[in-house]
């Protein structure tokens, strides 16, 4: 009895393993891109998979711990000027430049334009998790120290190579997976929650809610920024009602 009990939970480990594989195998291709008709907001497929997320610098990025995320459609390109004023109808940017990222931006302006593109348009779209970006910064564990293989004066405006302004998306290299300016440009807002270390956060990939929601995460670093702070595990903890002319965003297409 004890080896038959055995067997079938080797059996249902298996099927779950084959059922697993299968799911993936039926994902869209890595890198594979899809346009909003609307707006022309680009995105590209990030796959289901697993990643080490954090580093072993500041203490707010520690531990390192293993994440596993499910597949989904990240935006080529942080939000533009244009598409934020095709939604809603105002351009409060200081760096003016339609092509340029969305900037002045707090956490509730985005949030605001999520919804009302969600509700004026066939895509409904909401801001990265936390876990979400920092997979897709890495090319999902690919990249180490940047979005990206190259320096970070390829990949990132920053306070070496911005002259203190942001420049248009797209104009850099991108990362392995085709997503540009990750590094630099403008700081992009998700949906998570401050929390000052990583103990006790969710591990499937999820935003984190609960924690001092007075204050929400910020990724990638921006126009004035040192290379440092450009680097694939820093956070920024910000005042979510705060504009500020190094924060935007980009945006993950949610597919029912």
């Amino acid at each position: 009895m004890k080896n038959y009990h055995l067997l079938a939970t080797l059996l249902f480990g298996l099927q779950a393993t084959s059922l697993s594989s299968q799911a993936v195998a039926l994902e869209p291709s890595t890198g594979s891109k899809w346009t909003e008709p609307k707006t022309g907001m680009e995105f590209v497929w990030a796959p289901s998979g697993c990643f080490q997320m954090g580093g072993n610098g500041e203490s707010f990025e520690q531990p390192v711990h293993k994440v596993c995320v499910k597949g989904f459609w990240v935006g080529r390109f942080e939000v533009t000027q244009k598409q934020y004023q095709q939604i809603m109808g105002e351009n409060p940017s200081k760096f003016q430049g339609g092509n340029n990222p969305v900037d002045f931006m707090s956490w509730y302006d985005a949030s605001n334009f999520v919804q009302k593109m969600s509700s004026t348009t066939s895509t409904k779209v909401r801001l990265l998790s936390e876990a979400e970006w920092e997979y897709a910064c890495r090319a999902g564990g690919t990249h180490d120290m940047y979005c990206g293989n190259n320096t970070v004066d390829k990949l990132g405006w920053f306070s070496g190579n911005s002259g203190k302004t942001t420049h248009p998306v797209g104009q850099l290299s991108g990362n392995a997976w085709g997503l540009h300016d990750m590094s630099g440009n403008v700081f992009e807002w998700t949906e998570d929650c401050q929390n000052n270390s990583y103990k006790g956060a969710p591990a499937d990939g999820s935003a984190w809610n609960s924690g001092n929601c007075v204050m929400h995460v910020g990724r990638g670093g921006a126009w004035n920024n040192n290379p440092d702070v450009l680097s694939a595990s820093h956070r920024k903890f910000d005042d979510a009602g705060g504009p500020d002319s190094t924060n935007g965003f980009r945006v993950v297409r949610v597919v029912d």
